[in-house]
């Protein structure tokens, strides 16, 4: 994906904890309460809030609650929302292991997945994905690890221990509706799906980024609560393609004749540049078109991240959704665009970029004349040399002008 037009044409890999430890320093600058081990067991919703009961016997009241609690969701099941889709086919351990032996290093094809071993650098452990022969549940021991390799590599190597062993399935599910009222659910609580591809993360940080500005508009009484029902419409069509994706690369991973015909055709069709390129889009989010209309080619679309040439000097766009509020980009004179009554909500920058406009999956563009971020970073309005149609995404995006 190096020639894709983005600044990160690249995928990176990055051990979970890295992530955690990095997403947590982040929340921490931002001052947010977080309360460690403290389950929620009980809530109940009404028409102006939820009573929430944790494990610890305190209470809460709440305006919504977000259900990111995983694929076993209890806020999901709680509020009745329903999880229709496939059961498991195959399940998967991952370990991070101490054998006797040296292991065989690097990926095996399996008759229902794909299982590999990898070296840890300046460690005398080992990370195994394991492929089980036989779907299995339930938290996994060592002898289950032992058996999968076992099974897989016909030794087990001197197993010795793991540091920590996990299993998960291809089992794919997604929630009829991502909203009940004032409970709303991101990430796994909302869908689940074997990892192939590593599309997992993206989704679910998209889902909570969506839905993050909307659910502060509502709150700070900027917008209407009818804003709440846009982030359903907009991510569950997401999330459901992910779910085919997902399901469609694993069934490419078992080692059978007809897997294997299918993963060379695939691998025939992607050598012609279009289709490598609206892949790569595809499984990286970088495709993502949320339905605002007809318009412009980056309407709904996420704003590529040019390098401004503004009155404070080259800023990034997406430095300007740092603060997580919208913005309006006018490529011009910075009095062309009026936007007074919602100053107080909107930054206005304008700025010059001489460059190509490029798009994952579109190519190039006709540059606009002004475009409306929200601040997920996708565009919400397009302009020519008029304000025609402004007002009205501002209105819908950001709430009514304020009255002077």
């Amino acid at each position: 994906m190096s020639d894709l037009p983005t600044r990160h044409n690249y995928f990176l890999a990055l051990w979970q904890t890295l992530i955690e430890r990095t997403l947590a320093g982040w929340v921490g600058e931002l001052g947010v309460p977080i309360t460690y081990e403290s389950q929620v067991m009980d809530f109940a919703q009404d028409e102006t809030g939820i009573d929430i009961t944790l494990s610890d016997g305190r209470s809460l009241r709440a305006g919504y609650l977000v259900g990111c609690d995983g694929g076993r969701s209890m806020v999901r099941k709680k509020a009745g929302i329903e999880f229709p889709g496939h059961d498991a086919t195959t399940s998967w351990l991952i370990a991070e292991v101490e054998t006797a032996d040296v292991p065989e290093w690097g990926v095996r094809g399996g008759r229902k997945g794909m299982s590999a071993i990898a070296k840890l650098k300046g460690d005398k452990h080992a990370r195994v994905v394991l492929n089980e022969q036989e779907i299995q549940h339930g938290e996994p021991a060592l002898g289950d690890v032992r058996q999968a390799l076992l099974s897989v590599y016909g030794t087990d190597y001197g197993l010795r221990s793991a540091r920590y062993i996990s299993r998960f399935t291809d089992m794919t599910r997604q929630a009829a509706s991502y909203r009940n009222r004032r409970i709303l659910l991101a990430g796994d609580a909302a869908h689940v799906h074997a990892p192939a591809g590593g599309q997992g993360l993206n989704l679910g940080m998209q889902d909570a980024v969506n839905l993050g500005w909307k659910l502060a508009q509502v709150l700070h009484g900027t917008s209407p609560a009818s804003l709440l029902a846009t982030y359903h419409s907009e991510r569950h069509p997401v999330g459901a393609r992910v779910l085919r994706n997902t399901m469609a690369l694993t069934a490419m991973e078992r080692d059978d004749n007809r897997s294997a015909a299918l993963r060379d055709m695939i691998s025939e069709m992607l050598q012609n540049y279009q289709a490598r390129m609206q892949y790569v889009a595809m499984t990286s989010g970088l495709d993502i078109r949320y339905d605002f209309g007809q318009g412009h080619p980056l309407l709904g679309r996420r704003m590529p991240d040019l390098d401004l040439v503004t009155t404070d000097g080259i800023l990034r766009t997406f430095s300007l959704l740092h603060k997580a509020r919208p913005v309006l980009l006018s490529f011009g004179q910075a009095d062309a665009f009026d936007i007074t009554p919602w100053a107080d909500r909107v930054q206005h920058v304008a700025g010059k970029y001489d460059g190509p406009w490029e798009l994952p999956a579109l190519g190039s563009v006709v540059a606009p004349r002004a475009v409306l971020l929200r601040p997920d970073g996708y565009v919400a309005w397009v302009g020519d040399q008029t304000q025609e149609q402004l007002e009205e995404a501002l209105t819908t995006w950001f709430g009514p002008p304020a009255v002077a």
